[in-house]
């Protein structure tokens, strides 16, 4: 079974196909402008909701504020991978390495470390989900010893492994697009914080660093083996794992849709 949706969002593929046509040589296809529109649309999707917060929490309800923002960010990052999958080998062939051995364990590895930054046990599942009211908190335990943004870390981590597996052009601006992206989401989230806390922000931001490891350098930082036993490590172990299993399947299904 197979479904089509090339014909979702037809009033953007052709302004962006006459774009690639005169204004890109020809390896830069018209996938690669695609992606660049998607990326800046969820940017403006998931920082703007993101920037929102405050007056839509007043308006309806921090749970329904947190219901809204999921509604319109999972479909839209659901739509960014599926593209990415679809075309993640076009354009230009800047490298192949998947044929060096050590490549593929290496880009295992660096997935595994990634995810585990982009879903540190210090975010509250239960207000991520709406279960309990979310709120803007300020940690200075676990993963944010390494660093204060550990989703930027984790999403510069991904984009390095899969750009080295894959070394296509459209790979390369997807993953710039991204780290871009999350580059920006440091300088917006320590702003929402500074709102948010004030000083005490302010003294967190003093002892803690973006860079990985800096703070824990400068003696600002001591890492804490205890602060990483906690269930949701072995949560996002589990769903690695799983991923990892499931990867093949997925790639086929994937396949599938005509996007």
């Amino acid at each position: 079974m197979s479904f089509d949706l090339s014909n979702v969002l037809p009033e953007f593929a052709e302004p962006l196909s006459r774009v690639a046509a005169t204004l890109t040589p020809p390896w830069f296809s018209a996938s690669h402008w695609m992606m660049v529109g998607l990326l800046v649309g969820f940017a403006i999707a998931h920082s703007g909701l993101a920037a929102l917060r405050r007056w839509g929490e007043s308006k309806i309800g921090a749970r329904a504020y947190r219901v809204l923002f999921a509604l319109v960010s999972i479909p839209f990052a659901g739509i960014l991978l599926l593209y990415f999958f679809n075309h993640r080998y076009e354009g230009v062939q800047l490298w192949q390495v998947q044929g060096v051995p050590w490549v593929q364990p290496t880009v295992w590895v660096l997935s595994f470390i990634s995810f585990i930054f982009l879903y540190p046990a210090t975010f509250n599942l239960l207000e991520v989900a709406a279960v309990q009211k979310p709120e803007i908190h300020l940690y200075e335990t676990g993963i944010m010893r390494i660093s204060r943004h550990p989703q930027m870390v984790g999403q510069v981590i991904w984009c390095v492994a899969h750009t080295l597996w894959l070394g296509t052009s459209f790979t390369l601006v997807t993953s710039i697009g991204l780290v871009l992206h999350h580059c920006f989401a440091v300088w917006h989230g320590d702003r929402r914080w500074e709102r948010k806390h004030g000083k005490a922000f302010q003294v967190v931001k003093e002892r803690t660093s973006v860079i990985p490891f800096l703070a824990v350098i400068r003696g600002q930082q001591t890492l804490k083996a205890r602060e990483f036993l906690r269930p949701a490590y072995v949560g996002v172990t589990a769903f690695v794992l799983g991923l990892w299993w499931a990867h093949p399947t997925l790639m086929r299904l994937t396949a599938q849709v005509n996007f």
